[in-house]
């Protein structure tokens, strides 16, 4: 097998031989009169074009991987499985075997399929763990191995290669294992990542070997080798997913346990399950979408925003107060209804047939009023989800789709580098409730639906979305890292394409807010907004804060003009679009 680093330059040459131009958009950005004219992200990013399959990641080489998987003959999930474990890879920050996830599956025959590996709770774990004597909360959900849930990352891969794969097991590590033993060069996108968290990196002894050698995190274009990852992902390659689980790789995970005040025991790590369940399906417009169902709340949320525009036939024109105001409070009764009802589905009833009604959505409607923000009550719970999660799409030659999006939650999760192992472990134990009306680490104030228990999986806000168009066919795959933001990015991207008929690099560059009940505040990104659209929503009474940064990383997929497929990566971020 040729190594990714090869792969990755005949990419390179491939795209640029098989990347006829964009058409024309319909509405470019530049040229849309709702957006800025020095918008930073307008023309960004090039989209890329392959006639017969596309990966778009967060990373050039991971997408040079599934490329390389699809050639091979093998399917979307097979490219999904390998980019998985490329991502833990050179993805260190939010590629993960510490973590979990979730995926999408649509087969070439039709049948779409969701498999949730998302992490679970310890069977020590108490509704209090995180509350000190005076009722305050401490930072144990945050940093250390207190922080770590189940991780279900590698149950996860296995049983979708299992269940939908084509090629062999090792075949799809082979690339990952590669890359970790050989080294890759570190890029300048990577080495920020690693400056940004080096002070919780250097708390922890394995941490500090793996990010920090010679006590720095590599140079950019340094060659950055994981001998120890490597291992570890031979091991997985060799015995599969009994090793993580029950042999040599669960003690380490137990022994860094022990070492750290951590909960995660044998019997936790052998009694997790990877699990099928039905995809949230969703109608707008004559399209079809499917979604990822509880334990994670964004299909049903993206389908309550859906729904509840669906009633403003046309919507107003993009980046107008009048359209920032509508989406404004869709979201905002989407995310009150995600945050009052959803959580696990094994563990709270949830009014799922309800919530994703149209006659529901119609009622929240009604609600809205034209020229004035209704306030969300101090009372509601806020949502949650990491920021420091990844998004991959994938579609292979027979039509065969996946959306992909998995996590660690926070940036480098907890911080925690597995001694012996050489991969981190999650802190999504943050994302449960972890003291009623107190704000997590992004902010959020959350409910009983998502408060701690043993064995429960954390409510998370991660939507890998596969769109079918009027006609039936696939006509886009799209999710993104963000936390909350993910659900409201992803559902501004389909509207984008749908409502605003922008092609889809367009709709991916364009400008992004978001609201999510509490705090309530509009937040949208820097530059992002027209004086002229910031001074009208705060007459109509909105509480308007404008991000340092930029919201979301994009990876999208879209049906070609003339057939074949459109890759785009979100110009946010330095992520890779390749097919053939």
């Amino acid at each position: 097998m040729r190594t990714p680093t090869t792969v990755l330059l005949a990419l390179a040459a491939l795209g640029c031989a098989h990347a006829p131009a964009s058409p024309p958009s319909p509405t470019a950005p530049a040229a849309v009169a709702g957006i800025p004219a020095d918008w930073t992200m307008s023309r960004a990013g090039e989209p890329v074009a392959a006639r017969h399959a596309m990966v778009v990641t967060a990373h050039p080489l991971a997408t040079a991987v599934g490329v390389e998987i699809l050639q091979q003959g093998g399917n979307a999930i097979d490219a999904a499985v390998a980019v998985g474990f490329a991502l833990a890879v050179v993805l260190p920050e939010a590629g993960n075997i510490g973590g979990g996830g979730f995926i999408v599956y649509r087969r070439p025959d039709g049948r779409v399929r969701a498999l949730d590996y998302r992490e679970a709770a310890p069977q020590a774990a108490t509704p209090d763990m995180y509350v000190d004597s005076t009722g305050a909360l401490t930072d144990g959900s945050l940093t250390g191995p207190l922080a770590a849930g189940v991780p279900g990352s590698v149950a996860g891969l296995h049983a979708a290669w299992r269940a939908e794969g084509r090629l062999s097991w090792p075949t799809l590590l082979a690339p990952a294992i590669a890359l970790a033993r050989d080294g890759h060069a570190i890029d300048s996108v990577r080495r920020r990542s690693i400056v940004g968290e080096r002070d919780r990196l250097e708390r922890f002894p394995a941490s500090r070997t793996q990010f920090l050698p010679d006590g720095a995190p590599p140079a950019v274009g340094a060659l950055w080798r994981q001998p120890e990852l490597a291992r570890t992902l031979q091991l997985i390659s060799d015995s599969g997913p009994e090793v993580f689980y029950r042999g040599g790789i669960a003690d380490l995970i137990v022994a860094e346990m022990q070492r750290g005040g951590g909960l995660i025991t044998h019997a936790d790590l052998a009694s997790y399950r990877a699990v099928w369940r039905v995809p949230t399906e969703l109608h707008y417009r004559r399209y079809t979408i499917f979604s990822m169902p509880p334990p994670s709340s964004g299909g049903v949320t993206l389908g309550l925003i859906l729904n509840i525009l669906e009633g403003y036939d046309p919507l107003p024109a993009f980046g107008t107060a009048a359209y920032v105001h509508l989406l404004t409070e869709a979201m905002r009764r989407a995310f009150s209804e995600r945050n009052q009802w959803l959580g696990d589905p094994d563990y709270v009833p949830m009014p799922l047939e309800r919530l994703q009604s149209k006659w529901y959505a119609a009622n929240l409607r009604a609600g809205i009023i034209a020229d004035r923000a209704t306030p969300t009550p101090a009372t509601m719970p806020a949502g949650a989800g990491g920021t420091h999660t990844t998004h991959y799409s994938i579609v292979d030659a027979d039509g065969g789709a996946a959306a992909v999006t998995t996590t660690l939650n926070g940036g480098f999760g907890s911080a925690v580098t597995v001694t012996g192992a050489g991969f981190l472990l999650n802190n999504e134990m943050d994302d449960f409730t972890t003291a009623p009306g107190q704000p997590n680490m992004f902010g959020l104030v959350q409910g009983d639906a998502n408060a701690i228990a043993p064995g429960k999986r954390m409510l998370s806000s991660m939507t890998p979305s596969i769109v079918l168009g009027p006609d039936g066919r696939l006509a886009l795959i799209v999710g993104t890292p963000g936390g909350p933001t993910i659900i409201t990015t992803v559902a501004q991207v389909i509207l984008n394409v749908i409502d605003q008929r922008m092609s889809l690099a367009d709709a991916v560059a364009a400008p992004r807010v978001h609201h999510q009940g509490l705090p309530d505040s509009l937040r949208y990104e820097h530059g992002g907004l027209l004086p002229r659209t910031v001074a009208a929503l705060q007459t109509y009474g909105h509480h308007l804060s404008e991000r340092a940064g930029t919201s979301g990383i994009v990876a999208a997929i879209g049906a070609g003009p003339g057939g074949g497929w459109i890759g785009v990566a979100d110009p946010r971020y330095g992520g890779g679009a390749a097919g053939y």
